[in-house]
């Protein structure tokens, strides 16, 4: 079977819509899935949603990326201060999933390691990934911090990268569920907690699966953009 490489947006916690991808996907070992972040937060099982992003690790190759909430998450780890304004952002949804909205403390260590693993960004030969956005003069191992996991995306002022490759992201939730196609970019956060989907992209072929919060899927959101 000839090797796929599929991007998979911001999940937030909705691990039954993760679930229901994985199943129509049917990741094989010669697959690269990219999961652009923000796994956790907002939704109601983010533990359950790492959970199943390990188990993908003995079916295919998976890059993850670290999301702006992970990022929060990380520095609340470290930092006290933090605690708070991270729970203010989803991260209390994400303690309870674990049982506990007292602490950090039933994060398992598996959990911790899985983040310590995740990149920055993710460059082929002819796709770049980044959970949020991009300045499009720099390559991207100079890209700034702020851009690659903070920068929300201005259709109206995005521009092509500087390599000419197409660029996948997520974090600028699409509160209509459509992928937004500027030729250019796509960005695949379908806003999948707020009601609409969860969105999978091989970046190969173009065709686009959905799923929602509740595991559902349907035919007439399997498109080819």
């Amino acid at each position: 079977m000839a090797s796929r490489t599929i991007a998979i947006g911001d999940i937030h916690g909705c691990s039954a819509a993760l679930r229901a991808l994985l199943d129509i996907i049917a990741p094989t070992p010669a697959d690269v899935l990219v999961t652009l972040g923000d796994y956790i937060d907002r939704g109601p099982d983010s533990r359950r949603v790492f959970d199943l992003l390990i188990e993908l690790t003995a079916q295919c190759r998976l890059v993850p990326l670290l999301g702006n909430h992970e990022e929060m998450l990380l520095a609340a780890r470290s930092n006290p201060a933090a605690l708070k304004p991270w729970l203010a952002s989803g991260g209390l949804e994400t303690l309870e999933s674990y049982g506990s909205a007292a602490g950090l403390d039933l994060i398992p260590e598996e959990h911790w390691n899985f983040l310590a693993n995740c990149r920055d960004f993710f460059e082929t030969g002819q796709n770049i990934f980044a959970h949020a956005n991009y300045l499009p003069h720099l390559p991207m191992e100079k890209q700034p911090h702020q851009f690659l996991r903070w920068e929300f995306l201005d259709p109206l002022w995005a521009k092509a990268h500087c390599s000419g490759k197409m660029v996948i992201v997520g974090h600028t939730s699409q509160k209509g569920g459509e992928v937004l196609d500027l030729g250019f970019l796509k960005c695949i956060d379908t806003y999948c907690y707020g009601g609409k989907w969860l969105t999978a992209l091989d970046v190969g072929t173009g065709q686009v699966w959905q799923a929602d919060q509740q595991g559902r899927t349907e035919s007439s959101n399997s498109k080819a953009f």
